[in-house]
C-alpha cells in the first residue's frame, strides 16, 4: 500500500505531457487526471492555445514544464525567455546547440523577466539530444563524430557551465550525467515507458524505475498515461510501481 506522503512525492516527479492539439482537449485531459501535479506544455499545444493553458494550470495549483525547445540567436532566445518568465512556469527548455552565448543570455533574461513580473525564477534546462534520435542518426545524419553518450555529456556540461539549472536527456545517459554534473544539476528524462507500455517513436527508453535509479529528477510521460483506457488508473499504477 502506498502511503499518502510517498504517493505525493512520487507524483510530483512524474511530468505528464499534454500533447494535444487545442485548449478544450487539454482542459478535458487535466480534468481526467486530478492526481497529476506536474504537466508539460509543448509546442503543439502552446502554439494552438497560447498562455490561457498556462493560466488554467496555475489556477489549479499545477506545476508547469513549458517545453518550447528554444533554439535561435542569443538576442532572440533572450527575448523569448524574458517573455516566458512572465508566465510563472517551473521549467523551460532550450537547445544546448544554440551555443554558450545564447544559453547565458537566456539565463540572464529569465532572471530579468521573472524579477520584473514578480514571478518565481523558471529553471532553464537544455536539450542534450532528442530521444527520437539514435547513435546512427547522430553520426550519419547529423555528422557528429563522437559517441552519443559523450555528446550528451558535452551538451549537459555546456548547459551547466552557462548557468542553467539542468538538462533534458535520455534515461540511458542519466547515470553518467548525474555522476559528472553532480547532485544539484536537474535531469529531466523523457523516453520513459512502463514495461507494460509500447515505446512509440522514442528510441532510447527505460522503465520509470530504471530512470529514477539512474539519477533522473523528473520523468516525462505522455501516451502510456493519456492514451490508456483509464488514464487515471494508469497514472496511479505508475506511482504505485515506484513506491
Amino acid at each position: 500500500m502506498v502511503t499518502e506522503s510517498i504517493s505525493e512525492r512520487i507524483s510530483e516527479r512524474i511530468i505528464v505531457a499534454l500533447d494535444v492539439p487545442d485548449l478544450e482537449t487539454a482542459i478535458s485531459q487535466v480534468a481526467q487526471l486530478p492526481n497529476v501535479q506536474f504537466w508539460k506544455v509543448g509546442l503543439e499545444l502552446f502554439i494552438s492555445a497560447g498562455p490561457p493553458i498556462l493560466d488554467h494550470l496555475k489556477a489549479r495549483d499545477k506545476r508547469i514544464f513549458l517545453d518550447l525547445k528554444l533554439h535561435d540567436i542569443p538576442n532572440t532566445v533572450a527575448g523569448a525567455c524574458r517573455s516566458a518568465a512572465r508566465y510563472g512556469v517551473d521549467l523551460l527548455t532550450l537547445h544546448a546547440t544554440a551555443g554558450r552565448p545564447a544559453l547565458k543570455a537566456a539565463q540572464r533574461a529569465l532572471e530579468e523577466g521573472a524579477a520584473a513580473a514578480g514571478q518565481p525564477l523558471p529553471r532553464a534546462i537544455a536539450i542534450t539530444l532528442l530521444t527520437s534520435l539514435n547513435a546512427r542518426e547522430l553520426a550519419f545524419d547529423l555528422q557528429v563524430p563522437i559517441e552519443l553518450p559523450e555528446y550528451a555529456l558535452k551538451m549537459a556540461l555546456l548547459a551547466q557551465e552557462s548557468g542553467l539549472a539542468g538538462a533534458v536527456c535520455s534515461p540511458q545517459e542519466a547515470q553518467q550525467l548525474r555522476q559528472i554534473c553532480g547532485r544539484e544539476f536537474l535531469l529531466v528524462c523523457p523516453g520513459v515507458r512502463p514495461s507494460w507500455a509500447v515505446s512509440g517513436d522514442q528510441q532510447r527508453v527505460m522503465t520509470p524505475q530504471e530512470a529514477l535509479q539512474a539519477g533522473a529528477n523528473y520523468l516525462v510521460m505522455g501516451r502510456p498515461i493519456t492514451q490508456a483506457d483509464d488514464p487515471a488508473a494508469a497514472f496511479d499504477r505508475i506511482c504505485e510501481d515506484l513506491s
